[in-house]
């Protein structure tokens, strides 16, 4: 694959990942106000927080894809890179379902479907090329985190979230 293919395929996979966030953020132009008014647990990191990490996030995930495209492309790992592109999906969707119509339940059930998505993901990754499973593990741990949160807020503040 020559050179100038590779930086293409990264910025793509780069684009690709930063839509999914784009698509997300439009739901949380107002999270930070939404945010503050939730009773929140103890351990709930501030809205400050979640920006910086998911951007370091989003820019993992895009180089992972990238390195497993490099093998073979979409014609030899079609399976997971779809896989990758539906997860991206799902989690874009979270931010619609939590902050844009506080919906809860949904978000929580959305997050867990993320959660398997992303073991699964990982684990694809991983066959095909290690590093690119292993660059996924640190938003599998945030989304871990994530899933708790979301559903400690959840039940914290049912008349909002309902």
């Amino acid at each position: 694959m020559s050179g100038i293919k590779q930086v293409i395929g990264l910025v793509g996979w780069l684009l690709l990942s930063f839509a999914a966030a784009a698509i997300g953020a439009l739901a949380s132009l107002q999270a930070a106000d939404f945010y503050r008014q939730l009773a929140q647990p103890s351990w709930a990191p501030p809205a400050s927080v979640f920006g910086p990490v998911w951007s370091v996030l989003y820019v993992l995930m895009g180089v992972a894809a990238w390195l497993v495209w490099r093998e073979g492309g979409w014609h030899r790992q079609r399976g997971v890179l779809v896989l990758f592109v539906l997860q991206l999906a799902v989690n874009a969707l979270w931010s619609w379902l939590f902050f844009g119509w506080h919906r809860g339940a949904l978000a929580f059930a959305d997050i867990v479907l993320l959660w398997l998505l992303i073991v699964a993901t990982v684990i694809g990754l991983w066959r095909a090329r290690p590093l690119a499973g292993a660059l996924l593990l640190p938003y599998l741990g945030w989304v871990s985190f994530a899933t708790a949160l979301n559903y400690a807020v959840w039940q914290l503040n049912p008349q909002i979230l309902g």
